[in-house]
C-alpha cells in the first residue's frame, strides 16, 4: 500500500524550498551584481562554520569522505552551477530544468536505493516540471549551451546528493544539525578557491548588501538546509524531492507581491498544476516500491536523509 504522508514533517520540510524561493528577490535587490561564486561562498561557508561551532561534532572514520562527497554534491557543485545557469539562461529556464529534480531522484533511487519507479510518480514529476515551465518561461530566446549544461549538472548533483544522503543516513549519535554543518563547510571550502581565482577579492559591501548576505547565510541556508536534511531523514527521497517545485513557485509569488511583477492566467494555471503535483508527490512513495532491504540509520544501510539560487523568474535555493 502507498504510504501516507507525514503531514507535520512535510510541512516543516517544505519551509526549506519556500525559503530558497526568496533568494532571487534578495539577490537582485540587495546584493552586488555578477558575483555568483562569491554569493555561493558567502551562503555556504559562514553557515557551515556556525553550525560546526554550535554542534562541536566532527566526522569520524569513513564519514570524513562521505561528508566531503555530500558537501560537494549538495553545496560545492550545486551552488556555483546553479548561479552560472541562472545568469546565462533566459527567463526561467534554469528553474524549469531544476524542476526536473524529482525525475532525477526517482531514477537514482531505483539505482541506489532499490526503489522501483512507479509510473504515477514519473507522471507527477512531468506535470510538476510542465507547471513550473508555465510559471517561469517568458518569450523565446537562444539557449546558451553552457547554461543548459550547468542547469542539468546542478540538478543532477543535488539529486545525487539527496539519494546518497538517504542511502548513507547519519552516524549514530549525530543529528541533522551537525550533518548540515559538515556539508556546508565542505561545500564552502570547495567553492572558496574557485571563487577567488574566477572573481578575485570579495566586493565592498554596504549595509544593504551585508544584510542580504546575512539573511542568505542564516535563514536561507543554515536554517533551511537543516530543515531540509532533517526532513530527508524522515521522508522517502522521492517524497522530499517533490517539495522542490515550491521554490520557483515561491519566487514567482514574491516577485508579484514585492517586486511588482505580474502573473498571467497561464502562469496561475501553471502554479496550480505544479502545486497539485507537489501535493500528489507526497503520496505513494513508501512501501511496496523498495526492492532492497531497509538499513539502519547509523549509516550502515537504507535510512535517513535529503535538495537551491536563482535569476529571473527562476528560483534559487
Amino acid at each position: 500500500m502507498p504510504s501516507r504522508p507525514l503531514t507535520p514533517v512535510v510541512a516543516v520540510t517544505a519551509l526549506a524550498p519556500i525559503s530558497w524561493g526568496t533568494t532571487y528577490a534578495v539577490t537582485t535587490e540587495f546584493l552586488p551584481p555578477d558575483r555568483p561564486l562569491f554569493t555561493a561562498l558567502a551562503r555556504a561557508l559562514p553557515a557551515g562554520l556556525l553550525l560546526l561551532a554550535l554542534t562541536r561534532v566532527l566526522p569520524r572514520g569513513a564519514w570524513w569522505a562521505k561528508a566531503a562527497v555530500l558537501g560537494a554534491l549538495n553545496i560545492g557543485v550545486f551552488f556555483p552551477l546553479l548561479f552560472v545557469a541562472a545568469y546565462r539562461l533566459p527567463g526561467g529556464m534554469a528553474a524549469v530544468v531544476g524542476s526536473a529534480g524529482p525525475l532525477f531522484v526517482v531514477g537514482l533511487s531505483a539505482l541506489l536505493l532499490g526503489r522501483r519507479p512507479a509510473p504515477r510518480m514519473l507522471l507527477t514529476g512531468l506535470v510538476a516540471a510542465f507547471g513550473v515551465s508555465l510559471v517561469v518561461l517568458k518569450g523565446a530566446g537562444a539557449l546558451d549551451p553552457v547554461g543548459v549544461l550547468a542547469a542539468l549538472a546542478s540538478t543532477a548533483a543535488m539529486a545525487a546528493g539527496t539519494v546518497l544522503t538517504k542511502r548513507w543516513g547519519r552516524p549514530d549519535g549525530v543529528g541533522p544539525l551537525a550533518l548540515t554543518g559538515w556539508q556546508l563547510t565542505a561545500g564552502g571550502l570547495l567553492i572558496a578557491p574557485v571563487a577567488l581565482l574566477a572573481e578575485g577579492a570579495p566586493p565592498a559591501l554596504d549595509a544593504r548588501a551585508a544584510g542580504g548576505y546575512l539573511y542568505l547565510a542564516l535563514a536561507n541556508t543554515a536554517v533551511a538546509y537543516w530543515l531540509w536534511f532533517r526532513g530527508i531523514g524522515r521522508l522517502p527521497a522521492t517524497q522530499a524531492a517533490f517539495l522542490g517545485p515550491l521554490s520557483p513557485l515561491t519566487a514567482a509569488v514574491v516577485g508579484w507581491a514585492a517586486l511588482g511583477q505580474t502573473l498571467t492566467p497561464v502562469q496561475l494555471a501553471g502554479m496550480a498544476l505544479a502545486f497539485g503535483a507537489t501535493v500528489a508527490g507526497q503520496f505513494g512513495g513508501g512501501r511496496g516500491q523498495s526492492t532492497g532491504r531497509r538499513r539502519r540509520p547509523g549509516g550502515h544501510g537504507p535510512s535517513l536523509s535529503e535538495m537551491l539560487t536563482h535569476r529571473g523568474p527562476v528560483s534559487v535555493k
